[in-house]
């Protein structure tokens, strides 16, 4: 079935093959087999898993092997129920987001005021925009023009599945956005003008993604910062934790950050728990 009617690759009936047979040397081992396996058995293998020391990822796919071939048991009516229905996957620990501290931010933009010319206007303009907004990094490259307008307190993002939002805009980035425009004329090809808010001589016609990741490097190592700890979307998990160090609520990150599910939203609270873990464990009176 897997083969025929869903065009399964060659690697991934072997994955399948492979875990299907490791369940079925454990059913044996239980005096079962996986044929008539229950519940109980399958949680049990759950157990012998973690037991095992194996990651929650590969439980989980095992898991989902078992899923897919109990249902197809089902379905042909091989089998009168479905074992695994009410069996709970293991739970996969996500990583925490790579933030970096609002000092640190504050470093960044400090050595961007430094950086003199068209250069630095537009260095300062981009990361000023990006951590006023938290903008994605293919969303800030392709600003249009439009989003220079000094009187304009937003700005009108097209995000993922060409959703539009409106983000709010500091002062600062304001200013910073204002002050690149004068010199914006550097990026332009001859005496064209262009679509983008910050254009580009490249093919693409605006600064390109991979450029402006490599820009936040160079600014780190002059900042004094780790260049492997900083990047465009770094900057964008900062935008989101500081928010909610400040009181900002979950909800309306989310749709500043054009998340479409909360639970997407949700990892930035993981960031302040650990940040109020040790707050506890420095401050409290008991917990020397």
């Amino acid at each position: 079935m897997m083969s025929a009617e869903r065009g399964a690759a060659l690697a991934t009936l072997g994955n399948y093959q492979r875990d299907l047979e490791d369940f079925a040397g454990f059913a044996h081992g239980r005096a079962a087999s996986i044929v008539s396996a229950d519940t109980g058995l399958v949680r049990d293998y759950l157990a012998f898993m973690s037991d095992r020391g194996l990651t929650a990822s590969t439980a989980g796919r095992r898991l989902s092997a078992l899923r897919q071939f109990f249902g197809f048991l089902y379905a042909e009516g091989l089998r009168e129920d479905d074992p695994c229905i009410a069996v709970e996957g293991p739970r996969r620990s996500r990583p925490l987001p790579k933030v970096l501290s609002e000092n640190e931010v504050g470093s960044l933009l400090n050595k961007a005021r430094e950086t003199t010319g068209p250069n630095g206007a537009r260095l300062l303009a981009l990361v000023e925009t990006l951590y006023a907004t938290g903008l994605r990094v293919s969303e800030l490259v392709s600003l249009p023009l439009s989003a220079a307008r000094s009187d304009s307190r937003v700005l009108m993002v097209r995000g993922k599945g060409d959703k539009e939002r409106i983000v709010p805009l500091s002062e600062s980035a304001k200013e910073a956005i204002v002050g690149y425009v004068a010199l914006r004329q550097h990026f332009l090809k001859g005496d064209e003008d262009s679509p983008w808010l910050f254009p580009s001589r490249g093919a693409r016609g605006h600064l390109s993604e991979r450029r402006f990741a490599q820009m936040i490097k160079d600014l780190a190592y002059d900042s004094g910062i780790d260049p492997t700890r900083v990047s465009p979307h770094v900057l964008r998990h900062a935008f989101a934790s500081h928010l909610l160090a400040h009181g900002a609520d979950l909800r309306t990150v989310q749709q500043i950050l054009g998340h479409a599910d909360i639970s997407t939203t949700q990892i930035y609270t993981h960031v302040l728990e650990e940040r109020l873990k040790e707050m506890v464990t420095q401050h409290h009176p008991l917990s020397i």
